[in-house]
C-alpha cells in the first residue's frame, strides 16, 4: 500500500507550526493515527477486518464482541477528530495572527504614504503659490516673465 504524502508547509507561520508540533510525542502519535483514520488503507482493513470476522466466525450473531470493539474503536477516533479539528483551528488562528502583523504594517506604511503625500501638496502649494507671485511681480517690473 502506497503511503499517505506528508504535506510540506511553505508559509513560514504553518512551517514553525509543524515544527512545534513535531517536538511533541503525544502530538505525532496524534498526527499519524489522524493520518492513517482519514485514509482508504483504513477503510480497506475494515473491510477485510468485518468480513473475516463474519466469515471465520469469530462469535455467534449478533456480534456483541465486535460491535463493543466497534464502539471503542468510534470512541477513540471521535477524539482524534477533534484533536484535528484542534489542530486546524490553532493553523488558522496562528495564520489569523500573522495576516493581523501584515495588516498593522500595511496601516502603518499607508499612514507613512499619506503623510508624504501630504508633504508634496503642501510643497506643490507652495512651489505654485512662489512662482505665481513672481510672475506677479516680472509683469509689474515689465521684465520678460520665466519662460515667456
Amino acid at each position: 500500500m502506497r503511503g499517505r504524502s506528508k504535506t510540506t508547509w511553505t508559509h513560514p507561520v504553518l512551517v514553525q507550526h509543524q515544527e512545534e508540533r513535531s517536538r511533541h510525542l503525544q502530538d505525532r502519535i496524534a498526527d499519524t493515527i489522524t493520518g492513517f483514520a482519514g485514509s482508504m488503507p483504513f477503510v480497506y482493513l475494515h473491510i477485510i477486518w468485518f468480513a473475516l470476522w463474519i466469515a471465520l466466525r469469530v462469535e455467534k450473531f449478533p456480534f456483541g464482541f465486535l460491535t463493543m470493539l466497534v464502539s471503542l474503536e468510534a470512541i477513540f477516533l471521535s477524539t482524534f477528530v477533534m484533536i484535528s479539528q484542534n489542530r486546524a483551528d490553532e493553523k488558522r488562528a496562528a495564520l489569523a495572527e500573522h495576516q493581523w502583523q501584515i495588516v498593522q504594517s500595511e496601516e502603518k506604511q499607508n499612514e507613512e504614504l499619506l503623510n508624504l503625500s501630504r508633504q508634496i501638496l503642501d510643497l506643490t502649494k507652495q512651489i505654485h503659490s512662489l512662482t505665481r507671485g513672481s510672475k506677479g511681480e516680472a509683469s509689474e517690473t515689465g521684465a520678460p516673465s520665466p519662460g515667456a
